[in-house]
């Protein structure tokens, strides 16, 4: 499949490259970085070096400089498993500070390794490698977040959906890492399962040494529980039997390794009664299912709380959707959730370089009122002409202008023509 599937990301890559001299990619593990490294590599006419393989890492520990000083751009896969590298490359670029020089991968996050913190510090560029997008997995090029930044009046104009609510559900129970999403749904969960228990077993090693190892499983449960909420450590911690600071460490530790992510506050100097606090998403939602432990089976009832499991796990969905197609958008200044201590709320704001403004709530209801655009209408008016548009996204029929500068927009425009 990943050989199949153009990831958007790619033109973005070989862009940096004129003018960067380090380029890093970095993501979950099987995201599709050593795939898109290789693609790199062809069209330069080099060769990967893959630290993965025991053999090569253990003669590129013992000479790294011999590897690093090769035709750029050199390739490197999995730095994290010979640091060393990050040093020889350092000193390489010492010697000879050009664009286009190195493109290295990892699978932790490169701010979570000490060493690579340190080494090169204003000379590489990271760019994170997502689980594919739904217009990825369907060959199509999907701008719906860069025309919302430039001409989001046409997306408030009438267009049907394609979509039922049994299309979502199944959508975001596969989600987009590439080696689950053509499985069976039971072979999906077997995948989950082991990527979870082999991640956490080998990967964790690469960046400390944990004291309660066998807790982290069951409090990234509780995290994932927590998806598309105001992150409370502290409730997550204490369930599983862990100290405030323990805590701390060990979600830091699951979201250097891509399992989570914390979607900041945004817009804190806005207002004084503007919250600061994170919202948490898992970065996958086949695998927030998963570890929520509900299937497409189970969305699909009636009761409540499938509804309120569904509309957590279509946020995360939806905002992860919105996040992939920013990570290939230009201009870009800053990405959050903003929420008042009244209540007032948007699920996602992308602000661009010159300040303006583009806001999301996210809804699983068929229906859209008035009220559910409270959140949107309140950041307008605190922004004013700063406030491009916001958009209501719903399991609707029906793409509409609700208001001025507001629409309602069915989820699967984000991905369709």
């Amino acid at each position: 499949m990943m050989q199949l599937v153009h990831r958007r990301i790619a033109a973005n890559v070989l862009n940096r490259l004129r003018d960067e001299p380090v380029v890093a990619l970095q993501g979950p593990r099987t995201v599709g970085k050593s795939t898109l490294l290789a693609e790199i590599a062809r069209r330069h006419g080099v060769q990967v070096i893959d630290l993965d393989r025991p053999a090569v890492r253990d003669a590129v520990s013992s000479d790294p400089a011999a590897f690093v000083s090769g035709p750029a751009p050199v390739c490197i896969d999995e730095f994290q498993k010979a640091p060393v590298v990050l040093d020889v490359i350092k000193a390489e670029l010492n010697r000879n500070l050009v664009p286009g020089r190195f493109v290295i991968t990892g699978s932790t996050r490169f701010d979570a390794l000490p060493t690579a913190a340190q080494a090169l510090t204003g000379r590489i560029h990271i760019v994170d490698v997502l689980p594919f997008s739904q217009g990825e997995m369907t060959a199509h090029a999907e701008d719906f977040l860069g025309t919302a930044l430039s001409d989001p009046e046409s997306l408030r104009s009438p267009v049907q959906s394609k979509c039922t609510r049994a299309d979502y559900i199944q959508r975001l129970c596969t989600g987009g890492m590439p080696l689950a999403i053509a499985r069976t749904p039971e072979g999906r969960r077997r995948w989950f399962d082991d990527y979870v228990r082999m991640s956490l077993e080998r990967d964790i090693r690469d960046l400390t040494s944990v004291r309660h190892g066998e807790l982290l499983p069951a409090l990234l449960r509780r995290l994932a529980g927590q998806t598309a909420q105001v992150l409370n450590m502290a409730r997550a911690g204490s369930a599983v039997g862990l100290k405030a600071a323990t805590t701390e460490t060990y979600t830091k530790l699951l979201e250097a390794l891509f399992f989570i992510r914390r979607l900041p506050a945004w817009g804190r100097t806005l207002r004084a009664r503007t919250g600061t606090s994170p919202k948490v998403h898992v970065l996958d939602s086949g695998l927030a299912a998963r570890l929520m432990g509900v299937s497409a089976e189970r969305l699909a009832r009636p009761d409540p709380a499938a509804q309120v499991e569904f509309g957590h796990l279509f946020e995360t969905f939806i905002v992860g959707e919105l996040l992939k197609q920013a990570s290939w958008t230009e201009d870009i200044a800053s990405v959050g959730h903003w929420r008042t201590h009244d209540g007032q709320e948007a699920d996602l704001v992308v602000e661009r370089v010159d300040g303006s403004v583009v806001a999301f709530e996210v809804k699983a209801a068929a229906r859209v009122g008035r009220s559910d655009a409270s959140g949107l209408r309140a950041l307008r008016t605190t922004l004013g002409d700063s406030f491009l548009a916001g958009f209501v996204i719903c399991t609707g029929e029906m793409s509409y202008r609700l208001e001025d500068r507001i629409g309602v927009v069915p989820a699967d425009r984000l991905w369709s023509a």
